[in-house]
């Protein structure tokens, strides 16, 4: 499997954050045909860490971490319809979950999902609510101390 690559908005050069912007528009908005603006300005904070694989030299698979206050919030896991089934989102989210350690995390998971992400040691927090016409439900981790 192709290594994890890192980075903050910074660090970023410009085709890797066209092409990874391109991904989550290819997914997100198209796919899934959900027009909302994805571009939410989070992508430049600081704090923010972008994770992805490439194939090809493309991103395929990515996800990102934010600072929520006291909490990492994940968002935005996406992968390229060519490549599901290969594993890398898996890769890619318990990544994130060893780089956010024992911090508390939060994301909001695609309802289908949700069972997925329970593999990570998150677990349900709130109701099922509806974004952009697609059910999601809020999800937690408290990582044992």
């Amino acid at each position: 499997m192709s290594e994890i690559r890192t980075a903050t908005f910074a660090e970023l050069d410009t085709r890797t954050a066209y092409l990874l912007w391109k991904l989550r528009g290819d997914v997100f908005v198209v796919e899934q045909e959900c027009p909302y603006p994805e571009l939410d300005g989070r992508d430049m904070e600081s704090a923010t860490v972008h994770m992805w694989i490439e194939e090809h030299d493309v991103p395929v698979a990515y996800l990102r971490i934010l600072e929520d206050g006291d909490m990492a919030r994940i968002g935005r896991v996406v992968c390229n319809a060519g490549y599901r089934g290969k594993g890398y989102p898996t890769k890619l989210m318990n990544a994130a979950v060893e780089r956010i350690g024992s911090q508390v995390s939060t994301l909001d998971a695609q309802s289908y999902l949700t069972h997925w992400y329970e593999r990570f040691g998150y677990r349900a927090s709130g109701s099922e609510f509806l974004e952009d016409g697609i059910p999601h439900t809020p999800m937690l981790r408290q990582p044992a101390n």
